[in-house]
């Protein structure tokens, strides 16, 4: 998940700065990954000895609302990691720790400690610095007003991302229970099955399909370049939410966003080294706050935990 999700979202710049355009096809490689859980899932069912769990009517319901969702999710971040950079872009993301919070609260009734508002708080203030300082890291060939919704897509992006979170969680409480590993890998693989329909769909209205030629051939890195930046995203990004969806089975909503949002200093330094991102001051001083707002909420955590055992 530390490793994944960074790599997704570098790779979702790279395939914007090399001359990709569609939002589409950047949000259909996040699930077309999907038979990758699937070969790891079979497996599974033969030397445990376990059995598929049955689709009942509610159970299969939540699997294609979530499909939706993270289909609607996928689309957001790739209309935001279009206008912005990769690593403004993983710093506001790291406002899905406070709406996983949030929604984990009043969803799943996860507890919410002093530690954990503190965090809150200060992963606010540090988006705030963002917002104070969007003209310093704009493209040139981007304009204030794409700037603007990149920046809105992205806190949207968050927030389905963490209300995500707390209904996966939510599935393995009312439905799947937490039984065996095995239950994750179902999850993940139909979730992300019914999105990577709700998405090809979408591919298809949009005539997206037909224009991957035409982006192939003009990429930066030529045609090579281009089918590996999709192929190499279209795993990481699985392998990404295969680490989210086994930290909700383990754990709990709020732990999974935490670790979500403990890839941005990841994810800005790798884009400033790699991609050769802006990073002024402000962005300096935001990556900072966020590191004490991840500090703040692990701490107070781990003491809590120390004290009831």
């Amino acid at each position: 998940m530390l490793v994944a999700f960074p790599a997704s979202s570098l790779l979702s710049r790279l395939y914007y700065a090399n001359g990709g355009e569609s939002k589409w096809i950047i949000s259909w490689v996040a699930v077309v990954g999907w038979p990758l859980t699937a070969i790891i899932l079979i497996p599974t069912y033969v030397f445990s000895g376990t059995f598929p769990t049955p689709l009942n009517f509610k159970l299969t319901l939540s699997y294609i609302g979530l499909g939706f969702l993270s289909a609607a999710d996928n689309l957001l971040y790739a209309y935001a990691y279009a206008y912005l950079p990769a690593s403004t872009a993983s710093l506001l993301a790291s406002s899905s720790l406070v709406f996983s919070a949030i929604f984990g609260y009043f969803i799943v009734k996860n507890k919410i400690n002093a530690s954990t508002i503190n965090a809150l708080v200060v992963i606010t203030a540090a988006m705030t610095i963002i917002a104070l300082d969007s003209s310093s890291d704009r493209y040139g060939n981007v304009s204030e007003k794409q700037y603007i919704m990149g920046f809105i897509w992205d806190i949207l992006g968050s927030a389905l991302h963490g209300l995500i979170f707390a209904l996966s969680e939510l599935v393995f409480v009312k439905f799947l229970g937490r039984r065996s590993f095995h239950v994750v890998l179902e999850q993940q693989v139909m979730v992300s099955f019914f999105g990577f329909v709700f998405t090809t769909i979408g591919l298809i209205v949009n005539r997206d399909f037909q224009g991957m030629a035409s982006e192939a051939r003009s990429f930066k890195g030529g045609k090579a370049s281009y089918y590996l930046v999709l192929i190499w995203s279209a795993i990481t990004f699985q392998l990404g939410v295969l680490g989210a969806t086994a930290v909700l089975f383990l754990s709990s909503t709020v732990l999974a966003g935490v670790l979500n949002a403990v890839r941005v200093p990841l994810t800005s330094i790798a884009a400033v080294i790699l991609l050769h991102d802006p990073m002024s001051g402000f962005k300096i001083l935001s990556l900072i706050i966020t590191f004490w707002g991840f500090g703040s909420y692990i701490y107070g955590n781990y003491s809590l935990s120390k004290d009831s055992s």
